[in-house]
Protein backbone atom coordinates (compact mmCIF):
# COMPACT_ATOMS: atom_id res chain seq x y z
CA UNK A 1 0.00 0.00 0.00
CA UNK A 2 1.13 3.41 -0.66
CA UNK A 3 2.09 5.54 2.07
CA UNK A 4 0.02 8.69 2.16
CA UNK A 5 2.35 12.13 2.56
CA UNK A 6 0.04 15.52 3.88
CA UNK A 7 1.79 18.55 1.91
CA UNK A 8 1.23 21.40 4.14
CA UNK A 9 3.35 23.28 2.06
CA UNK A 10 1.48 22.89 -0.83
CA UNK A 11 -1.79 23.80 0.62
CA UNK A 12 -0.50 26.85 1.83
CA UNK A 13 0.98 27.85 -1.14
CA UNK A 14 -2.81 27.22 -2.70
CA UNK A 15 -3.90 29.58 0.06
CA UNK A 16 -1.59 32.43 -0.28
CA UNK A 17 -2.01 32.45 -3.90
CA UNK A 18 -6.16 32.39 -3.50
CA UNK A 19 -5.92 35.60 -0.76
CA UNK A 20 -3.29 37.76 -3.16
CA UNK A 21 -5.67 36.71 -6.09
CA UNK A 22 -2.14 35.28 -7.83
CA UNK A 23 -3.22 32.97 -10.72
CA UNK A 24 -2.84 28.90 -10.07
CA UNK A 25 -3.14 26.52 -13.26
CA UNK A 26 -3.47 23.01 -12.40
CA UNK A 27 -4.51 19.71 -14.21
CA UNK A 28 -5.66 16.36 -12.83
CA UNK A 29 -3.43 13.65 -11.46
CA UNK A 30 -3.06 10.60 -14.31
CA UNK A 31 -4.91 7.86 -13.88
CA UNK A 32 -1.99 6.04 -12.73
CA UNK A 33 0.39 8.35 -10.94
CA UNK A 34 3.86 7.74 -10.77
CA UNK A 35 4.66 6.28 -7.08
CA UNK A 36 7.59 6.71 -4.44
CA UNK A 37 10.47 4.97 -5.72
CA UNK A 38 9.61 4.72 -9.47
CA UNK A 39 12.50 5.00 -11.59
CA UNK A 40 12.19 8.58 -14.07
CA UNK A 41 15.13 8.99 -16.03
CA UNK A 42 16.77 5.94 -13.84
CA UNK A 43 16.35 8.15 -10.95
CA UNK A 44 14.25 6.86 -7.78
CA UNK A 45 11.23 9.09 -7.51
CA UNK A 46 11.19 11.30 -4.66
CA UNK A 47 7.97 10.85 -2.25
CA UNK A 48 6.65 14.55 -1.77
CA UNK A 49 7.19 14.97 -5.56
CA UNK A 50 5.47 11.49 -5.71
CA UNK A 51 2.82 12.99 -3.16
CA UNK A 52 2.35 16.17 -5.23
CA UNK A 53 1.53 14.22 -8.63
CA UNK A 54 -0.84 12.40 -7.34
CA UNK A 55 -3.00 15.51 -6.51
CA UNK A 56 -2.45 17.18 -9.70
CA UNK A 57 -0.54 16.71 -12.91
CA UNK A 58 0.70 20.13 -13.53
CA UNK A 59 0.99 23.27 -11.29
CA UNK A 60 1.73 26.47 -12.35
CA UNK A 61 1.49 29.67 -9.59
CA UNK A 62 1.57 33.05 -9.68
CA UNK A 63 2.71 33.84 -13.15
CA UNK A 64 1.58 37.74 -12.80
CA UNK A 65 3.88 37.69 -9.85
CA UNK A 66 6.79 36.09 -10.25
CA UNK A 67 5.95 32.58 -11.60
CA UNK A 68 6.88 28.75 -10.88
CA UNK A 69 5.63 25.19 -12.13
CA UNK A 70 5.98 21.90 -12.04
CA UNK A 71 6.38 20.01 -15.04
CA UNK A 72 3.54 17.82 -16.49
CA UNK A 73 2.83 13.76 -15.76
CA UNK A 74 -0.23 12.99 -17.11
CA UNK A 75 -1.66 9.93 -19.37
CA UNK A 76 -0.32 11.02 -22.37
CA UNK A 77 2.48 13.79 -21.23
CA UNK A 78 5.56 12.46 -18.95
CA UNK A 79 7.82 15.66 -19.09
CA UNK A 80 9.60 14.77 -15.98
CA UNK A 81 11.44 12.02 -17.70
CA UNK A 82 11.89 14.17 -20.97
CA UNK A 83 13.21 17.15 -19.08
CA UNK A 84 15.22 15.06 -16.89
CA UNK A 85 16.87 13.48 -20.30
CA UNK A 86 17.59 16.61 -21.48
CA UNK A 87 19.29 17.86 -17.87
CA UNK A 88 21.47 14.75 -18.48
CA UNK A 89 22.26 15.50 -21.92
CA UNK A 90 23.05 19.18 -21.54
CA UNK A 91 24.27 20.17 -17.77
CA UNK A 92 24.48 17.21 -15.65
CA UNK A 93 27.97 16.27 -16.25
CA UNK A 94 28.87 20.46 -15.42
CA UNK A 95 27.99 19.01 -11.40
CA UNK A 96 29.31 17.35 -9.13
CA UNK A 97 26.03 15.90 -7.56
CA UNK A 98 23.27 13.76 -9.54
CA UNK A 99 20.20 16.40 -9.55
CA UNK A 100 16.99 15.85 -10.95
CA UNK A 101 14.45 18.74 -11.86
CA UNK A 102 11.25 19.24 -11.50
CA UNK A 103 10.26 22.36 -12.40
CA UNK A 104 11.00 25.93 -12.54
CA UNK A 105 10.78 29.62 -12.92
CA UNK A 106 8.52 30.86 -15.68
CA UNK A 107 10.74 32.20 -18.70
CA UNK A 108 13.86 31.66 -17.36
CA UNK A 109 16.62 29.30 -17.60
CA UNK A 110 16.55 28.25 -13.80
CA UNK A 111 14.93 25.27 -12.51
CA UNK A 112 13.88 23.27 -9.53
CA UNK A 113 15.86 20.07 -8.65
CA UNK A 114 15.72 17.94 -5.83
CA UNK A 115 19.25 16.71 -4.56
CA UNK A 116 18.98 12.05 -4.42
CA UNK A 117 22.29 12.04 -2.68
CA UNK A 118 21.24 14.13 0.19
CA UNK A 119 17.89 12.40 0.98
CA UNK A 120 16.97 11.98 4.46
CA UNK A 121 16.17 8.52 6.11
CA UNK A 122 12.49 8.93 5.12
CA UNK A 123 14.04 9.73 1.21
CA UNK A 124 12.80 12.87 1.25
CA UNK A 125 14.79 14.78 -0.83
CA UNK A 126 16.31 18.53 -0.26
CA UNK A 127 15.81 21.15 -2.85
CA UNK A 128 17.44 23.24 -4.98
CA UNK A 129 17.44 26.28 -7.56
CA UNK A 130 19.98 25.76 -10.65
CA UNK A 131 21.04 28.38 -12.50
CA UNK A 132 22.50 27.53 -15.97
CA UNK A 133 23.12 31.02 -17.65
CA UNK A 134 26.70 29.94 -17.73
CA UNK A 135 28.53 27.95 -15.25
CA UNK A 136 25.56 26.51 -13.43
CA UNK A 137 25.20 26.47 -9.78
CA UNK A 138 22.57 25.73 -6.83
CA UNK A 139 21.64 27.31 -4.89
CA UNK A 140 19.94 25.12 -1.63
CA UNK A 141 16.35 26.11 -1.10
CA UNK A 142 14.69 23.52 1.07
CA UNK A 143 14.93 20.05 3.26
CA UNK A 144 12.14 18.74 0.83
CA UNK A 145 9.74 19.49 -1.93
CA UNK A 146 7.15 20.85 0.48
CA UNK A 147 8.97 23.21 2.66
CA UNK A 148 9.90 24.48 -1.03
CA UNK A 149 5.86 25.04 -1.76
CA UNK A 150 6.29 26.85 1.78
CA UNK A 151 9.08 28.81 1.63
CA UNK A 152 7.99 29.90 -2.19
CA UNK A 153 4.60 30.65 -0.60
CA UNK A 154 6.28 33.34 2.37
CA UNK A 155 7.89 34.47 -0.40
CA UNK A 156 5.07 36.08 -2.70
CA UNK A 157 3.70 37.36 0.55
CA UNK A 158 6.70 39.56 0.85
CA UNK A 159 6.97 39.89 -2.84
CA UNK A 160 3.65 41.33 -2.98
CA UNK A 161 4.47 43.58 0.06
CA UNK A 162 7.21 45.37 -1.59
CA UNK A 163 6.45 49.38 -1.69
CA UNK A 164 7.82 49.22 -5.67
CA UNK A 165 6.20 45.63 -6.44
CA UNK A 166 3.36 47.49 -8.65
CA UNK A 167 6.17 48.99 -10.84
CA UNK A 168 9.16 46.35 -10.80
CA UNK A 169 6.98 43.07 -10.53
CA UNK A 170 9.65 40.08 -9.47
CA UNK A 171 12.25 42.35 -9.47
CA UNK A 172 11.55 44.29 -6.51
CA UNK A 173 12.47 41.03 -4.50
CA UNK A 174 14.44 38.11 -6.16
CA UNK A 175 13.75 34.39 -5.55
CA UNK A 176 16.09 33.00 -3.07
CA UNK A 177 18.73 35.79 -3.56
CA UNK A 178 17.02 38.17 -1.03
CA UNK A 179 14.96 35.91 1.06
CA UNK A 180 17.23 34.54 2.94
CA UNK A 181 15.63 34.85 6.41
CA UNK A 182 12.72 33.12 4.36
CA UNK A 183 14.67 29.84 4.07
CA UNK A 184 16.36 30.00 7.21
CA UNK A 185 12.74 29.23 8.65
CA UNK A 186 13.77 25.46 7.57
CA UNK A 187 15.86 23.84 10.05
CA UNK A 188 16.59 21.01 8.71
CA UNK A 189 17.87 22.88 5.97
CA UNK A 190 19.96 25.30 7.79
CA UNK A 191 21.58 22.08 9.84
CA UNK A 192 22.81 20.88 6.18
CA UNK A 193 24.21 23.61 5.17
CA UNK A 194 26.10 24.37 8.28
CA UNK A 195 27.09 20.83 7.96
CA UNK A 196 29.00 21.13 4.29
CA UNK A 197 26.42 18.65 2.46
CA UNK A 198 25.54 21.40 -0.14
CA UNK A 199 29.70 22.61 -0.59
CA UNK A 200 29.88 20.68 -3.77
CA UNK A 201 27.27 22.62 -5.09
CA UNK A 202 27.94 25.92 -4.60
CA UNK A 203 29.83 28.07 -7.00
CA UNK A 204 31.88 31.15 -6.57
CA UNK A 205 32.14 33.07 -3.25
CA UNK A 206 29.21 34.95 -3.80
CA UNK A 207 27.41 31.88 -4.18
CA UNK A 208 28.92 30.80 -0.57
CA UNK A 209 28.51 34.33 0.91
CA UNK A 210 24.73 34.02 0.00
CA UNK A 211 24.70 30.42 2.04
CA UNK A 212 26.60 31.47 4.95
CA UNK A 213 23.83 34.16 5.29
CA UNK A 214 20.86 31.66 5.08
CA UNK A 215 22.50 29.35 7.36
CA UNK A 216 23.49 32.21 10.07
CA UNK A 217 20.17 34.27 9.97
Amino acid sequence: METIISLPGLDCLLEVCRRLNLDVTTTPPSRVHPAAGTPVADTPLDPVLAAFYSRFGRAVFATQAAGMGLFRVEDDVNELEEENQKWKESWQERLPLQLFVFGGETGLAQYFATVPALADGKGRQPVVEINVYEEPYALPIASDVDRFFEAYARYLEALLAQPDYEEYGAAALSFPWRVPEILARDGRLVEMLRAGRFDPLLGDDEVREWARQVSNV
